[in-house]
């Protein structure tokens, strides 16, 4: 197994994100790994927690990884978050990234779930995606 890859995919994710034309257009750029202290945006994306499992074979070392991808807001109803979650998932499902180390095999949207947060004041929709990576 080799968790090597990891930051070199969370990199390639946050930069495909914040170089998303349709997604910073209704985000404005609010695309977080750390939540900054202080007010933030009615909507914005944080990247969320990543399980990594082994994916090794006769080829080499490899992983998959299971990558969060949550869509906060404090806008009422469902609607905001929910093109801002579209436009995540157009982004990210079956992107061809570059890594700094390593390859992207494969990048796939696999689940999402919506809820209401923060004693239903707020709402927020996490995006499951599950990436498989080579060490090579």
């Amino acid at each position: 197994m080799s968790y090597a890859v990891s930051g070199a995919l969370q990199a390639a994710v946050f930069a495909a994100l914040m170089s998303d034309v349709a997604l910073n257009a209704l985000l404005d750029n609010a695309i977080y790994d750390a939540v900054p202290a202080g007010n933030v945006p009615d909507i914005y994306v944080r990247l969320g927690s990543e399980t990594v499992r082994d994916a090794s074979d006769g080829t080499g070392a490899g992983a998959v990884h299971f990558l969060t991808v949550s869509v906060i807001t404090t806008s009422p109803g469902f609607a905001s978050a929910k093109a801002a979650a579209a436009a995540v998932s157009d982004a990210l499902h079956e992107a061809d990234l570059t890594l700094t180390r390593g390859s992207l095999i494969s990048l796939r949207f696999e689940r999402a779930t919506a809820r209401r947060i923060d004693a239903a004041s707020a709402r927020q929709i996490d995006l499951r995606f599950r990436a498989r990576v080579s060490d090579d």
